[in-house]
This record gives structure tokens, C-alpha cells and sequence, in this order.
């Protein structure tokens, strides 16, 4: 009896990924490029370089609603709603930001292939195109509740490790949802993240 417990545990990883699909989790979708430059706690200070976004912003709604709206435009966007009919590839995370005092900005990153000059014009006006610059952000990453609650309590977690850290907050903090509503809490992938830079002589 023993053992063939210890066989079923063995299996349980294999298992789980084997489900992963079914339960909603996205974990061969691709995602920028990043190196970890430095760890604050659980807080990993990444580099990004250059990426291409696309961007919609979606006012009168709650966290959720508008992250709802927002991906099922972007989606549209790289499904083939664009002046060339194209497919785009489809990536994680998704990214969210106030972006007004009433409205969100939605963010999908596309395909490291991918540079403004080729990228497919979106059909919908209320997608734009935007080239990000490279930087260091400081990055938490959590699992389960993504509520607007749950964003706000991981960021002023990170706020309290950067505090006492030579990383210092350089932008507004941004949410990163890496799965689908539907994936079991307990897979998900969430971040939240801020844009920093390193104090003169704060370390090494």
C-alpha cells in the first residue's frame, strides 16, 4: 500500500501538467524576454528590453470588467482584425494600469519577431501601437485572489520591500495576469510590478 502511494506521488507532477490545459493554465504561451538582475525578498528585479505593445483603454468599468473588455478588443486585434488580416501570436502576460481617473489601460505585449515598422495597423481606432524602452522593474509575483483588492495588497507588499532596498520606484505600478479567468486559482500566475532604478551607491 506503501508503495504504490509513493508511485501516485511520484506521478503527481506529470499529472498535474498533463491537466494544466483543462484547468485553464497558460504555460507554454510566450512571454518577454527578461534577466534578473538583483532579488529584494521575494521581489525579483528584472531588465526587459524594447518590446512592442498594443494598448486600449476602457473608462466606466471595474478592474475586472475593464480587463474583460480590454483583452476580448486586444484579442480581436491580433486575431486577424488589422489592415492586413493577420495572425499575430498570442503572448502573456496581459498588463493593466489605471490610465485616467475613470478608465484602464490594457496592454497585451506582442511577439519579440514582431517590429512597429511591419506590425499589421488595427482596424479598431481604439488600439494604438506603442514601442516600449527597455528598464528594470521590480516584480512580485502571486497566485490566487486578482482582484483590485488583492492587486492593491501585493503592491504596497512591494512598495514595503523596495523601501528597504537600494531599488527605488521610478513609474506607476502595473498589474501582469498570465492566465485565463477560468484557470483554478491556485495555478495562476499574477505579478504586479514597478518600473525602478538603482540609488547612487545603494549597494552593490
Amino acid at each position: 500500500m506503501r508503495q504504490r502511494l509513493l508511485a501516485l506521488l511520484g506521478l503527481l507532477p506529470s499529472m498535474l501538467v498533463a491537466g494544466c490545459s483543462v484547468f485553464g493554465y497558460r504555460g507554454g504561451t510566450p512571454q518577454p524576454h527578461f534577466d534578473v538582475v538583483d532579488t529584494v525578498g521575494p521581489v525579483a528585479i528584472r531588465h526587459y528590453g524594447p518590446r512592442l505593445t498594443a494598448d486600449t483603454q476602457v473608462t466606466n468599468a471595474s478592474a475586472a470588467d475593464a480587463r474583460d473588455t480590454g483583452f476580448k478588443r486586444l484579442a480581436g486585434y491580433i486575431f486577424g482584425d488589422n489592415d492586413a488580416d493577420e495572425r499575430i501570436e498570442m503572448t502573456a502576460p496581459v498588463g493593466q494600469a489605471p490610465a485616467t481617473t475613470d478608465g484602464w489601460r490594457i496592454r497585451f505585449f506582442l511577439p519579440p519577431t514582431l517590429h512597429m515598422a511591419e506590425a499589421p495597423k488595427p482596424d479598431d481606432e481604439r488600439i494604438s501601437l506603442h514601442q516600449v524602452p527597455g528598464a528594470d522593474y521590480a516584480v512580485l509575483r502571486f497566485s490566487g485572489d486578482r482582484s483590485q483588492t488583492a492587486v492593491e495588497r501585493h503592491i504596497d507588499i512591494l512598495r514595503q520591500h523596495l523601501r528597504r532596498s537600494a531599488w527605488q520606484p521610478d513609474g506607476a505600478p502595473v498589474a501582469w495576469f498570465y492566465d485565463p479567468p477560468w484557470t483554478v486559482p491556485f495555478l495562476r500566475r499574477n505579478e504586479v510590478a514597478i518600473e525602478v532604478t538603482r540609488e547612487v551607491g545603494g549597494g552593490p
